[in-house]
C-alpha cells in the first residue's frame, strides 16, 4: 500500500472545491476489482494525466457509510433478482471534511445512476431527524417507518479526476463491512474497488490502460457483497459467482504464484 500511496502523493493536487466542476450527479458508472498488483499498474499508467483530490493535506480520504433496509432487506434482494430499477438508501460520512449527508441512489432501466442528497448532522438513526425522514419520503419509494440502518462499509478512498474534468475515478481501499443486525463483521481486504464515474462518451485514457492490462468491468455492489458477507443465511445464489472471484483474488494478492488457481477470464475481470 506504501508504493500506491507514493504514486497518487506525486500526482498533481485538486482541491474540493475545484471537484464541483466534476459532480457527475447524472451518470454512468463502471466498476472494477482490482489486486494492488493490479493497481499499482494502473496508477503508473495515469498518473501524469489525473489530479489526486486532496483534502485538508490529505490524499487518502476515510468513508463511513450506513446503508438503510427493510426488515426483508427489500433492496438487497431487489438488486440480487436483477431488477434494472432500484434504489438504495444510505448516510455517508466523509471523515476529513467532517461532513455526513442522507443519500438516495436510483438506477433506471438505462444503466444511468441519479444520486440526491442532503446534508445531515450525524446521529444513529438518522430517521430520528425529521428533515431526513422527510427528504427519504419523497426521493424513495418505500415506508420510510419499515427503515432501519442494516450495514456499515468503512474504507478509504483516493479520488482522481482527468485533467480535462471528463471524469473521476474513485478507488476504495481497506474495504470492511459491519452488520448492525447481527454485529457479523467482514473485509475485502487487501483488494481495491474503483469506480469510473463518466457524463459523456469522452476518450478515456484509464479505459485504455485497462484494456492494456486486460482488466475488464467487474460489476459489484459494496451493499450487496457486504450483505452477503455478513448474512450468509440471505438469499445470495446470483452473487456467488462474484464472491468466488472475489475470493480468488485475494488467494492471488497474498500469493502471487497462486495466480495459476485463478481462470484467466477471472484475471482479467479482476
Amino acid at each position: 500500500m506504501e508504493e500506491i500511496l507514493d504514486i497518487v502523493q506525486g500526482m498533481k493536487s485538486i482541491t474540493l472545491d475545484e471537484m464541483s466542476a466534476v459532480k457527475l450527479m447524472n451518470r454512468i458508472d463502471t466498476k472494477y476489482v482490482v489486486t494492488e498488483c493490479q493497481l499499482r499498474a494502473i496508477l503508473l499508467g495515469i498518473c501524469d494525466n489525473y489530479y489526486a483530490q486532496e483534502v485538508e493535506g490529505n490524499r487518502l480520504s476515510p468513508y463511513s457509510t450506513v446503508y438503510y433496509d427493510t426488515p426483508e432487506l427489500t433492496m438487497y434482494l431487489i438488486h440480487h433478482d436483477r431488477h434494472l430499477v432500484r434504489d438504495k438508501v444510505r448516510v455517508r460520512t466523509y471523515v476529513d471534511s467532517h461532513l455526513t449527508f442522507c443519500e438516495v441512489k436510483h438506477k433506471n432501466n438505462k444503466g444511468r445512476t441519479k444520486k440526491k442528497r442532503i446534508e445531515v448532522e450525524p446521529i444513529p438513526n438518522i430517521l430520528d431527524n425529521p428533515e431526513a425522514a422527510a427528504f427519504l419520503a419523497e426521493k424513495q419509494p418505500y415506508d420510510v417507518n419499515t427503515l432501519t440502518p442494516h450495514l456499515v462499509t468503512i474504507f478509504d478512498r483516493f479520488t482522481l479526476v482527468n485533467y480535462d474534468k471528463t471524469e473521476r475515478l474513485t478507488i476504495d481501499c481497506n474495504l470492511r463491512f459491519e452488520n448492525l443486525r447481527n454485529g457479523h463483521t467482514a473485509s475485502m481486504a487487501p483488494l481495491a474497488v474503483m469506480e469510473l464515474k463518466q457524463d459523456g462518451r469522452a476518450h478515456s485514457l484509464l479505459k485504455d490502460v485497462l484494456f492494456e492490462l486486460r482488466i475488464r468491468p467487474f460489476k459489484v455492489s459494496k451493499y450487496c457483497i457486504g450483505t452477503c458477507l455478513t448474512c450468509p443465511e440471505v438469499k445470495q445464489n446470483r452473487f456467488k459467482k462474484k464472491l468466488r472471484r472475489i475470493e480468488k483474488l485475494k488467494v492471488v494478492s497474498y500469493q502471487p504464484s497462486a495466480v495459476s488457481l485463478v481462470e484467466p477470464e477471472l484475471i482479467a475481470e479482476g
